[in-house]
């Protein structure tokens, strides 16, 4: 179990996309909110983003931004104030433009930006935990395994090699679970980067993440993590933000709705891995916490 890889896969529909530009001159470029999550990695000389609430942040080579609720904002080549950030060009107009001072092979900027599709109906607490924007600065001997994945993402952009197809959108969810990994290891004072430090909260998170299926209660999960019941649930609660079996609950339903996205099987075999004995518990479950049917929600995810 990798809670961080589940928290992942329970949002994530479809595949996620990149552009490298190389830009020079004067330059601005408005990115409007979007569902799911933007990135940014400066792989060479530096750029300004402001963000919709009016923050700036400065991003040197190497340094990396994940937005992960796909909050607007503008990029540019030096701070912007609002009168600048009125006149921002759309993003998709200017990175397809061949306009010397917008995409210029003389640029003393090469950025990677890019976006994933994200189903935040419901989201798992984990990624709305995250803020609206993650800054991920180069600094030496930081992040290593960030820093190998933007290098890799970085040449695989830029050439048309064998098997890219299948690469890129590998690296990309790579550098997404890298950027998630690196935010929660900065010492963020947020609720989930704590729960997953914690030994009982965390230990009981993987039995429920392992196991979602298992007939579990409040005394088994409390004696497989060796405290007792009122431990657990005063921990578990004021980590997680829910009680064990309510994000079990919570969980196993989340699960479904994931499997319905990306398989054929049936809905009895769906009952049995997520934890419910007749597809009709399934069914009467899913359909209080998502408000349709299984089969109406997959109808409607692959339409």
């Amino acid at each position: 179990m990798d809670l961080v890889s589940d928290a992942i896969s329970a949002v994530r529909v479809g595949r996620p996309s990149s552009t490298r530009l190389r830009v020079g001159g004067s330059w601005c470029a408005r990115l409007d909110p979007y569902e799911g999550a933007g990135f940014h990695v400066v792989l060479e000389g530096s750029c300004w983003m402001v963000t919709e609430g009016g923050s700036a942040v400065v991003l040197n080579t190497g340094d990396a931004v994940l937005l992960p609720h796909g909050s607007g904002h503008v990029i540019a080549d030096r701070p912007a104030d609002r009168a600048t950030v009125e006149r921002a060009v759309d993003f998709a107009r200017w990175s397809e433009s061949a306009a010397p001072d917008c995409r210029a092979d003389t640029g003393d900027t090469e950025l990677l930006c890019g976006k994933y599709r994200l189903d935040r109906r419901h989201t798992h607490p984990l990624m709305a935990d995250l803020p609206d924007v993650v800054h991920i600065p180069n600094r030496v001997g930081h992040h290593d395994e960030l820093r190998s994945a933007i290098d890799l993402l970085g040449r695989e952009v830029a050439s048309s090699h064998a098997g890219s197809a299948v690469a890129l959108p590998s690296l990309l969810d790579l550098l997404l679970v890298y950027l998630v990994r690196a935010w929660m290891a900065e010492g963020t004072t947020s609720r989930w980067p704590a729960a997953l430090h914690d030994p009982v909260v965390a230990e009981a998170l993987h039995a429920l993440h392992e196991d979602p299926a298992a007939a579990w209660s409040n005394e088994r999960l409390a004696g497989h993590v060796g405290v007792s019941r009122a431990t657990l649930a005063r921990r578990f609660t004021a980590l997680v933000g829910r009680a064990p079996m309510a994000y079990l609950t919570w969980w196993r339903l989340t699960r479904a709705a994931a499997l319905l996205r990306t398989t054929p099987d049936a809905l009895d075999a769906i009952a049995q891995r997520v934890g419910y004995s007749t597809p009709y518990a399934l069914s009467h479950a899913f359909s209080r916490q998502y408000g349709t049917t299984p089969g109406r929600y997959r109808a409607g995810v692959t339409a």
